[in-house]
């Protein structure tokens, strides 16, 4: 069964039901998202494209973007779908391996042709508008059939430690992640609205489809962005909306609600839900959150290779302050959602007992299929049916997983294991750290030694001394930083996800 069959039969259920919004103006019902897309997918047929082919999209978050997804799927090909904050030589490196016949963009983010594809359509132009024109209304045009296992979208990695690896998604996973959606992490009914905040290209891009399967409204902000003020007054205006968003973006919501004064109940009729992960989300993040904006929060752990199915925290979990064990399972990202199984398993893939640390492993039906043309890569990601995804975490006996960091970003200081993530937990309940990054600096006899580098909150005066006296007072002394070094901003790639590849570079250029 194909991902288009979920437009299509809320289509000929109820084709006047509104679908897609762009700010709050209609730009499509469900019968007319369906004739697009049948429209699309026709014309693509007609330019030569076949089943597997690829389509890339290279837009800023655009209502035409969903019309292109479902038309790919009508028409039995796969989705690429390309940050629109990648810079050109990197999206043509990506074409390149991806080896798309089609390209949809915006002339904000791709000014100028790329190489490697055949066709390149602004979605803006007229000739979009042809591509875009409605076929028979309901659609006629039939659905290309496709098997579960075949991929419907190819997302390529963020490439923080090299080239990017497309991951191969097919639609038994999307169908799997979208169905687990309604149980794991929210109910969603034909009322609901999703609000595309984030990229499109990313998480809360194929969250759309379990808002298709619902019959749900999609939102696309009028300015494109991400404009707190602006989500706000949406769902004002359309009803509390649900969005999916990096850490950074939710506290740029806090951040406005706090300084415009809102209340629980006010904040409620903006928001019902905003599912959070992607990045770490400390504790003092979530619990300022919660006290700002009320019960507004899920968390979700997962990957590229798994696309948002992994673990999660619900609603529930996160407002349960009576629980004895409430401060370390807001800390933690959850237990696992119901299409998969989560594991810690030590260097040989043996399973470790509860509290241990270890590598996380997953298994289930969102587990990708595997890397595009990359069979040594696959191999070492996914054995024996497991994917290792190279985060270190733990399981308590309750079955709650907590992260602790990449494996990369381990520090080995005089032979014991130190886990940058509950230092840097330390140091954000300081008052006036805005933001904390540590990791290992290497050191003739220790192996490494621990440095923090630490934002200060504007206007905010924060002392080594006190940095070092609040570390000695909850963690070990060996863990503590040896150095603190305060810089105005954290190097971070286009997810948001502080890149301590460059961290480490700086350390390595100083020292010579």
């Amino acid at each position: 069964m194909s991902l288009a069959h979920l437009l299509l039969r809320h289509a000929r259920q109820d084709p006047e039901r509104i679908a897609i919004l762009h700010g709050t103006a209609l730009h499509a019902t469900y019968g007319e998202w369906a004739a697009r897309s049948g429209g699309l997918a026709m014309r693509l047929r007609e330019a030569g494209l076949v089943p597997g082919d690829r389509v890339l999209l290279f837009m800023r978050n655009h209502p035409r973007y969903l019309e292109a997804m479902w038309a790919a799927w009508w028409a039995g090909l796969v989705v690429v779908p390309v940050n629109a904050r990648l810079h050109a030589r990197e999206v043509e490196w990506i074409i390149e391996d991806a080896r798309p016949r089609v390209g949809f963009v915006t002339a904000d983010v791709a000014p100028e042709p790329l190489a490697g594809l055949e066709r390149q359509i602004d979605a803006d132009s007229p000739e979009a508008d042809r591509w875009f024109a409605p076929a028979a209304h309901p659609p006629a045009v039939p659905v290309t059939g496709r098997a579960p296992d075949d991929v419907a979208w190819l997302f390529y990695t963020s490439g923080t430690t090299g080239r990017p690896k497309g991951v191969m998604i097919t639609h038994r996973n999307l169908m799997n992640m979208g169905t687990g959606y309604f149980v794991d992490v929210d109910p969603v009914g034909r009322r609901d609205a999703i609000v595309y905040a984030a990229p499109m290209s990313h998480g809360v891009g194929i969250y759309a489809i379990p808002h298709v399967m619902a019959g749900a409204r999609h939102v696309v902000p009028a300015s494109g962005g991400v404009d707190p003020g602006e989500l706000f007054e949406l769902g004002r205006r359309l009803g509390p909306l649900s969005t999916f968003a990096a850490p950074t973006i939710v506290r740029r919501l806090v951040d406005h609600a706090e300084q415009a004064g809102l209340g629980h109940a006010e904040v409620a009729q903006s928001f019902k839900t905003i599912v959070y992960g992607g990045a770490p989300m400390y504790r003092a993040d979530i619990l300022r959150a919660l006290r700002v904006m009320g019960p507004r929060f899920v968390q979700i752990y997962g990957q590229g290779e798994t696309p948002m199915v992994g673990t999660a925290l619900s609603r529930e979990q996160l407002t349960d302050d009576r629980h004895p064990r409430y401060l370390q399972r807001i800390a933690s990202v959850g237990i696992a959602q119901t299409p998969v199984q989560v594991r810690i398993a030590d260097e040989q893939g043996r399973p470790l007992p509860a509290g241990e640390p270890g590598e996380v492993l997953i298994r289930g039906d969102s587990v990708m299929a595997g890397y595009w043309r990359n069979e040594q890569a696959t191999a070492a990601a996914i054995r024996d049916g497991w994917l290792y995804t190279g985060d270190v975490g733990c399981l308590d006996e309750d079955g709650f997983l907590t992260l602790m960091d990449r494996s990369k970003d381990l520090i080995i200081s005089g032979g014991s294991n130190i886990y940058p993530r509950e230092i840097e937990e330390v140091l954000l309940s300081a008052p006036g750290v805005a933001e904390a990054a540590v990791v290992g600096a290497p050191d003739a006899e220790w192996g490494e030694t621990v440095v923090a580098f630490v934002v200060r909150q504007p206007g905010a005066e924060v002392e080594t001394e006190t940095l070092d006296s609040l570390c000695l007072d909850h963690i070990a002394r060996f863990k503590r930083p040896k150095r603190y070094v305060f810089i105005d901003q954290l190097p971070k790639n286009n997810y948001g996800k502080v890149l301590k590849t460059a961290l480490r570079a700086r350390l390595a250029e100083a020292s010579t």
